[in-house]
């Protein structure tokens, strides 16, 4: 598999942390009494036409933009009745556009995303919401449990779709698959749902786009199979199971064998990042787009 091995972005050194610019505040406060899943008549029809929108042009134009090559659509076909029933998805976060991508995946499917509080509130908030995106809260426990509440009653009610990006942030055109968080884990063992995983890998882009379009390189999304909470063990180990399984399941569909990726599959106070091609990264960084 292709490893693009960019220097142009500001990597962190801890793999959870955003290197993203926010230019905007908007002002919202994300608490006990914030619609995380705004069930407005006025706020569904701009959903609505947004949706349109996807389907006749963004996602021809995400393809084209991403080189995008969508594999294994046909675990959505196969299992259709588990997935309609509720399901929480997870994927690497290599992109702006990595959303979209997942978005035209699993069509008819509609997703939910979990997003960075700061990107809601930031100039591409209102875009966010309208694509299904809601705001994780932060420092607030008692927001923490409303936002909680939502999301097992969008799984479990309403047997909704929740995407979850469990590295914790967005680094682009990164390879190795960054350890996961446990939130996903947490969220479908409580609703007893499954986690479906998805990958990015990448492929060498071709002369036009290497040399006069500067791109790093194209994309490749691979849909795996549902991985089900097990029963037998005790919630804490269950979770944690969850998490180590649907880690594994990422990188081998990006093409890396679990047992030699990077990193552990758990975050922890060890997951740092590894330098492994280059020790200088974002030099000149003029924010992504």
């Amino acid at each position: 598999m292709f490893d693009p091995k960019t220097d142009k972005f500001p990597y962190p050194l801890e793999t959870d942390k955003h290197y993203l610019e926010v230019h905007m505040d908007r002002g919202y406060v994300f608490d006990t009494k914030y619609p995380y899943i705004d069930r407005s008549r006025w706020f569904r029809f701009r959903q609505g036409v947004v949706r349109f929108l996807l389907n006749v042009f963004v996602f021809h134009v995400a393809t084209v933009r991403m080189g995008l090559r969508i594999e294994g659509r046909e675990n959505v076909k196969k299992y259709r009745d588990v997935l309609k029933d509720g399901v929480v998805s997870v994927a690497n976060h290599v992109h702006m556009w990595d959303y979209i991508a997942v978005m035209k995946a699993i069509r008819p499917f509609r997703s939910n995303l979990l997003a960075w509080a700061p990107n809601i509130n930031g100039e591409n908030g209102t875009l966010i919401r309208m694509v299904g995106g809601i705001p994780i809260p932060e420092g607030n426990t008692a927001a923490t449990k409303t936002y909680l509440k939502v999301m097992r009653s969008l799984l479990m009610d309403e047997h909704g779709w929740l995407h979850i990006y469990s590295e914790g942030s967005m680094w682009e055109y990164y390879r190795p698959i960054r350890p996961f968080k446990r939130g996903a884990s947490h969220i479908a063992c409580d609703c007893g749902k499954p986690i479906l995983p998805l990958a990015f890998s990448y492929r060498e882009p071709g002369w036009i786009r290497k040399r006069l379009f500067r791109q790093i390189a194209t994309f490749t999304l691979r849909i795996g199979e549902p991985l089900f909470p097990n029963n037998d063990l005790s919630p804490k180990e269950r979770e944690k199971d969850l998490t180590i399984r649907s880690h594994d399941a990422v990188c081998a569909l990006a093409g890396i064998n679990p047992k030699e990726n990077l990193y552990k599959p758990l975050y922890g106070e060890d997951s740092k990042r590894v330098d492994y091609y280059t020790t200088t990264y974002g030099v000149g960084y003029k924010g992504s787009h």
